[in-house]
């Protein structure tokens, strides 16, 4: 294992939060005027992970450049559909030279 490269306590898993409780916690940041670190101490969390939500926020409201989670969304399912693409083209390629090969003999 390298040094950057830690291993999670046993027993601890990552947490997950809904939807509503990181528009909540956002909330009071953006509209309570309350650093981050604040807020994400009162609610138990990481202020990296509030800093995140907070950040992706702005850039919805317009405040900020950058991809908005709907846009992110969208260039997920475009990179999926394009490597399902390309393994297809490069299937149908080896099937079409496995036939071209069979009907020349």
């Amino acid at each position: 294992m390298s040094l950057m490269e830690k291993e999670r306590p046993p027993g601890r898993s990552r947490r997950r939060f809904t939807k509503e409780f990181k528009a909540d916690a956002v909330a009071l940041v953006l509209d309570g005027e309350r650093p981050v670190a604040h807020v994400a101490h009162d609610l138990g969390i990481g202020a990296t992970s509030l800093g995140n939500w907070v950040r992706q926020a702005r850039v919805d409201r317009g405040e900020k450049p950058g991809l908005t989670t709907e846009e992110r969304s969208e260039l997920v399912r475009l990179r999926r559909e394009n490597s399902k693409l390309r393994m297809e083209r490069e299937l149908l390629k080896r099937a079409t030279a496995f036939w071209v090969q069979e009907s020349g003999q």
